[in-house]
C-alpha cells in the first residue's frame, strides 16, 4: 500500500492585501513560479509560466476569467488553465486556492 503524500499548502497572504484585479506570484520551493488572480469571479492560482514561451502570465491582462499573455498573446483560462487563444496550444496546470478565514491559502499541484 502506497503510503499518502501529505499536501503542501502555502499561505499567500490575507485576502484584505489582494483587491479584486490584483495578482500575487509566489515561489514555492522545488516548484515553478504560481501566480494567484483576485478577479471578480473569484481567486485563481495558476502555473505563472506560458506555455509557449517564458513569459510570466502575471504580467499578462485579465478580462474575467482570461488572463492574455503580454508577450504573444495567448490566452488561458483562470478556471481550467486551458489554451483558449493562439500560439500556445498546451494548458497551464491550475491549483487550489481558497480562504480561510481571511487568509489566502494556496496548495500547490504536483500533477504533471
Amino acid at each position: 500500500m502506497a503510503a499518502s503524500i501529505p499536501s503542501l499548502t502555502l499561505l499567500v497572504g490575507k485576502l484584505g492585501e489582494l483587491p479584486v484585479g490584483a495578482v500575487v506570484t509566489v515561489n514555492p520551493t522545488g516548484l515553478a513560479p504560481i501566480s494567484v488572480f483576485h478577479t471578480e469571479e473569484g481567486l485563481f492560482a495558476i502555473d505563472d509560466t506560458c506555455t509557449h514561451q517564458d513569459a510570466s502570465l502575471a504580467d499578462g491582462w485579465v478580462e474575467g476569467c482570461t488572463v492574455e499573455c503580454p508577450l504573444h498573446e495567448s490566452c488561458f483560462d483562470l478556471r481550467t488553465g486551458a489554451a483558449s487563444g493562439p500560439p500556445a496550444k498546451r494548458a497551464v496546470r491550475t491549483h487550489r486556492v481558497e480562504v480561510r478565514g481571511d487568509d489566502i491559502v494556496l496548495t500547490p499541484s504536483t500533477d504533471s
